[in-house]
Parts: C-alpha cells; sequence; structure tokens
C-alpha cells in the first residue's frame, strides 16, 4: 500500500484535473491511501470532499501579482508552509504536483525529505510554481506540448477531463448531431434555436458580465437565446424567454454539447472541456497573470473552432455587430469534439507509477 499526496489547490483549474488523477489512481489501486493538499479558505475544501477523499490544510503563502510591501512576509509565510508540508509528506510515497500556491512549498518539501515527485502543467506557458518544481525533479508532464524551458521534454498527457465532461465524451458514441440535440433538450431549450453559453468560470467574470447584460435587449431582438452562468457570488439579473441567468450550471457537460457558441475565459480546464464537447468559442483571456490563457487557446483557433478577443476590446457593441458572423461560423464547424485529453489521467497516473517504481 502506497501514500499518495495531490498538491493543486486554489482554483478549479488545479483542482479539476487532480481529481480525475486521483480517481484513476484510486480505481487502479484501491488500497493506496490519498491526501490533497490545499489551505483553509481554498475551493479544494470544497471540491475534494464531495469527491470522497481528504484535504490536509497548509499556511497559504500570499504573494501578490505586482511589487508590495507584503513580500517581505513571503519569506516566512514559505517556510511555515514548508514546514507544515514536511510533517504532512513525510512518510508519503509520492508528491504528484499541478501547480498553483499549494505546490511551490510542497516541491521544496519533497524535495528536502527525498520524495520523488511529478509534476503536470495545464497551461501552454508554464507558471511560477511548476517552473520552480521543475528544478527538483524529472518527471514532468504537460498537457501540450511547450516550445522552451525546462517542459520542452515533458510528457505530453493532454489535460485530465473531469468525470462529467468525459462521461459524456464517452457517450456520444460518434453520433455528435443527436448528442446535441439531447443535450439542448434537457437543458430546456429548443433543440432547433440556436444556443449562446456565457460563462466566467466558477466565480463569474465581472467584465464579461457586464458586457452580456448590457446586450441581452439588442441580442433578444434578434432572437438570440442565451445561458449565462454569473457565478455563484454575483447578483442575477431577469430573465427573460430567450435570456436564462444562472448563479451555477451544475450539468456542464450538456451545456458544452448544447451550446453553439460558447463566450468564456480560456482557463486550461475550459479549454481541454470545450475540446472534448464544445463547437465553436469566443474566448476572452484573463487580463492578468503571464499570458498563459491567450497560449491556452492556440489549438482550438488552429483548428477553426474559436475567436479570441482583448478584454478592452470585448463590448456591447462588438458583440450586437459580431454575434451573428461568430454563429455563422459555428454552423461551418465540425460537430464533432474532441478525445485528445481521454486518456490524459490514465498517462500521469502512469508517470507517476513509473516514478515510485525508480525510487
Amino acid at each position: 500500500m502506497a501514500s499518495i499526496v495531490l498538491a493543486g489547490g486554489g482554483t478549479a483549474g488545479h483542482i479539476e484535473p487532480a481529481l480525475a488523477v486521483a480517481r484513476v489512481w484510486k480505481s487502479a489501486n484501491p488500497h493506496d491511501e490519498i491526501t490533497f493538499l490545499g489551505t483553509a479558505k481554498g475551493l479544494e475544501n470544497t471540491l475534494i470532499p464531495a469527491a470522497g477523499f481528504t484535504v490536509s490544510n497548509i499556511p497559504k503563502v500570499r504573494i501578490s501579482r505586482t511589487p508590495s510591501l507584503t513580500w517581505a512576509r513571503i519569506p516566512f509565510e514559505l517556510v511555515a508552509s514548508v514546514r507544515a508540508c514536511r510533517a504532512i509528506l513525510k512518510g508519503a510515497d509520492l508528491l504528484i504536483g499541478f501547480g498553483g500556491y499549494v505546490s511551490a512549498p510542497a516541491y521544496i518539501a519533497a524535495r528536502t525529505l527525498g520524495l520523488p515527485a511529478i509534476i503536470h502543467e495545464a497551461n501552454a506557458k508554464p507558471g511560477w510554481a511548476n517552473r520552480l518544481g521543475a528544478i527538483f525533479t524529472p518527471y514532468l508532464a504537460v498537457a501540450h506540448g511547450v516550445s522552451t524551458g525546462m517542459f520542452s521534454d515533458a510528457l505530453i498527457t493532454g489535460l485530465p477531463l473531469r468525470s462529467d465532461v468525459a462521461d459524456a465524451l464517452k457517450g456520444v458514441g460518434g453520433d455528435w448531431k443527436s448528442a446535441r440535440a439531447q443535450a439542448k433538450t434537457r437543458l430546456g431549450f429548443d433543440s432547433s434555436q440556436p444556443l449562446v453559453f456565457v460563462m466566467g468560470g466558477s466565480q463569474g467574470s465581472v467584465a464579461i458580465n457586464k458586457v452580456i447584460e448590457q446586450s441581452v435587449p439588442a441580442l433578444s431582438k434578434k432572437g438570440i437565446v442565451m445561458m449565462h452562468s454569473v457565478g455563484r457570488g454575483n447578483v442575477l439579473p431577469t430573465a427573460t424567454d430567450l435570456y436564462r441567468p444562472v448563479a451555477y450550471v451544475d450539468q456542464m457537460a450538456d451545456a458544452y454539447l448544447a451550446a453553439d457558441l460558447i463566450i468564456a475565459r480560456s482557463g486550461a480546464v475550459t479549454c481541454a472541456e470545450f475540446r472534448a464537447l464544445g463547437r465553436y468559442a469566443l474566448f476572452v483571456p484573463l487580463p492578468i497573470g503571464n499570458g498563459e490563457q491567450f497560449h491556452n487557446a492556440r489549438g482550438l483557433l488552429a483548428d477553426g473552432r474559436a475567436e479570441v478577443i482583448n478584454q478592452k476590446e470585448f463590448t456591447r457593441s462588438y458583440l450586437e455587430t459580431h454575434i451573428d458572423a461568430l454563429l455563422k461560423s459555428s454552423s461551418a464547424a465540425p460537430l464533432e469534439g474532441s478525445a485528445l485529453d481521454a486518456d490524459a489521467a490514465l498517462k500521469i497516473a502512469a508517470l507517476g507509477q513509473h516514478a515510485l517504481e525508480s525510487r
């Protein structure tokens, strides 16, 4: 029996791939012990216990994106976090990291303990935590090829899909036309009408929400049907016959299948889930970070399944002017999704098994 620790808390973009790998590992090794690292206020404290796994929290290392006096606290917070990670990792057999603020101290702690670690990078541009961790381990994996840096020789695995998306992909059975029509019906929409699905992530996007709310009257006049996931923490706008705002979409696989056009951020997980089930997308990359969201969408752009627009250019005027062209592009896009990421969790688990056997 082995003890496996997974690090990837903070956002769903780190948690969902980690959960997918945990499920695969547990299925193949039912007696192994699996623990997730997290912080007290992270989303992992909701998602991971709901999936049947245990979370052990560590102190959070707070790093602002811009220079700040708070940076003076970083060394002290990092030391405390590494110590907490060491206490959890003692006796463990393997660390699997997915990036984010939980992973960096875990990578350092694993190195000091001589514990093998594998790292999976979801984004087209690796984040700072994974770049740090890559110094300490040869076991690197990426969702898609990286041209430069330490991840350029990493194993290309794809990005692990969460269970509902993976199950929906398997359930299509090659009949994408029927699958898309049936998903629309399950969501309560007319299968003959084009559907626009808008999402800004689990917390919603204030910038995207504002443009959509301003555009509802004009788009409704065109007879366009919209489902808008505004985020759990945001006030729901007024619904109409053609506009359905919701706090959160539980049937995400159906939403990907049903939508003729998706308007969303281009996080790595969103791009992978869209690639699997979606048809056509307008991506509005988050204008902070290291520019990874723009790069995440490049493959979908090359495949003719998406367009990208800067947030500053995504306005009511733009949407009202371009919505017809976007829906026309959607109607010309392939009906089929892609199984490119279908086996990603299996490949990462296999790399982890290799690291264990090489210890």
